[in-house]
């Protein structure tokens, strides 16, 4: 492969009825080339084969999945000699609650791949266990649990439809609330509950934080200003760092009781300071209207 012609290699994993043919489908409607099921020790083969100088395929996508044999270690293998080649992987691993996996096999009425003679539980914990290594490597981690299939090619679409700055961090910001539990996709998780809650303020209670009375309330509280100046050194000097990596994706979830007015101001706030460093930044709030 000449350097001009190393094609963009994104490789979709994690647990299986998590998404993974719908996040490739969708990466093949844009114009990636995809294949589906290839044994990890073909990536190299793969890469060898799109980077020709004649007929050359830029973007190449693979789902791999535990369908192939010695799939963890054949695909840390591949992925080093990946990079030995100087063809830098990224790898999107999608996963789903336990509840919401069982749920999609019963619809269709077939077997975990992994369950053997158990039951579709055991599949997903044979599986989980085994994928552990894989998603805390991995370069983009998406929770499906509650995303439909619109939904879940949207996001893939977010992240892969504009490929003209590949070198560039792509940052999600998201606020949750903390009695709907964690964001389990998140790199990073700050905490809002230093701040006083407007819920307690009658004329906020029912406004959110993206609402002007409830985000000036937020900002003039006492260490509002300083938590923001300080957090956007800290993440000023993490995206630094993750682009020198290569890390193309981040999710910094901002959290608060109940997800509805601290964690959404401070989480417009983190992600205007993101953009103002050249961060492609998209802002999310889970639990916004759950109440």
């Amino acid at each position: 492969m000449t350097p001009q012609h190393v094609p963009d290699i994104v490789i979709v994993t994690g647990m299986s009825g998590a998404g993974r043919s719908t996040a490739a489908k969708a990466l093949e409607d844009l114009d990636w080339f995809v294949v589906d099921n290839l044994p990890p020790g073909l990536l190299a083969t793969m890469a060898d084969l799109g980077g020709r100088v004649q007929d050359a395929v830029p973007r190449i996508a693979v789902v791999v999945d535990v369908r192939s044999r010695a799939f963890t270690s054949d695909l840390h293998s591949a992925t080093a000699e990946l990079e030995a080649r100087g063809v830098r992987p990224r790898v999107v691993f999608l996963e789903a609650g336990d509840d919401a996996l069982v749920r999609r096999f019963e619809s269709v009425r077939r077997p975990h791949p992994l369950q053997a003679d158990g039951r579709i539980v055991d599949g997903i914990a044979r599986e989980r266990a085994q994928l552990l290594q894989i998603r805390a490597e991995a370069d983009l981690v998406l929770d499906t649990t509650d995303l439909n299939v619109h939904q879940l090619r949207a996001k893939v679409v977010d992240y892969f439809g504009d490929t003209d700055s590949e070198s560039s961090l792509r940052a999600t910001v998201v606020s949750f609330g903390y009695k709907y539990g964690l964001p389990v996709d998140a790199d990073l998780v700050v905490d809002c509950r230093f701040l006083p809650n407007p819920h307690w303020v009658p004329e906020l209670r029912p406004q959110s934080g993206k609402d002007p009375g409830v985000r000036d309330f937020v900002l003039r509280q006492r260490g509002a200003k300083e938590f923001l100046d300080a957090y956007t050194e800290v993440l000023r000097l993490l995206t630094a760092g993750y682009e020198r990596e290569g890390k193309h994706y981040v999710t910094l979830a901002v959290g608060c009781t109940g997800g509805k007015h601290r964690s959404v101001a401070m989480a417009e706030q983190l992600g205007q300071r993101l953009r103002d460093e050249g961060v492609d930044v998209q802002v999310a709030h889970r639990d916004l209207g759950r109440e």
